[in-house]
């Protein structure tokens, strides 16, 4: 295994959202900035974005395909959160960046829910939806057509 393949295996979006996560942290350590009565909201939306993980990584493993990104799926999930969201999970971490900027009064780190969204969509939605349409055509095709890809 090369050092490049090793690098590839651990780039994965939950590094990514660890690390977006510790410049809010960072940023809320240093520049606080708390809006009023953000603190039960911010939680909820952390609470409501491991949950939204945890449903449709469950699901995905019921339909026995892959959570995995980059990995070839199996099969091609539709139904449950994936009836509402393309990319429940990516979803589910913009959430929680979102709720963790709310908890950690980091306001000013707002600019990087979008930010994080951009990067997850260019470094794995794209390369993602171009394999499942390559696997799953005309199945994936009505499916995308009907379902968004963020909410």
């Amino acid at each position: 295994m090369t050092v490049k393949d090793a690098l590839r295996d651990i780039d994965l979006p939950p590094l990514w959202l660890a690390a977006f996560a510790a410049v809010v942290w960072i940023t809320g350590s240093v520049v606080p900035l708390a809006l009023p009565y953000t603190h039960p909201v911010g939680y909820v939306l952390v609470l409501a974005g491991v949950v939204l993980t945890l449903v449709a990584a469950g699901q995905m493993v019921l339909m026995r395909t892959t959570v995995i990104p980059r990995r070839e799926p199996c099969r091609l999930v539709t139904s449950g959160v994936f009836a509402v969201s393309r990319n429940p999970i990516y979803l589910a971490d913009a959430m929680i960046l979102a709720g963790l900027i709310l908890v950690w009064d980091a306001a000013l780190a707002a600019p990087l829910v979008p930010a994080f969204m951009a990067l997850i969509t260019r470094r794995y939605i794209r390369g993602e939806e171009v394999a499942i349409a390559t696997l799953f055509g005309p199945e994936y095709q009505a499916y995308r057509a009907r379902v968004r890809r963020w909410l």
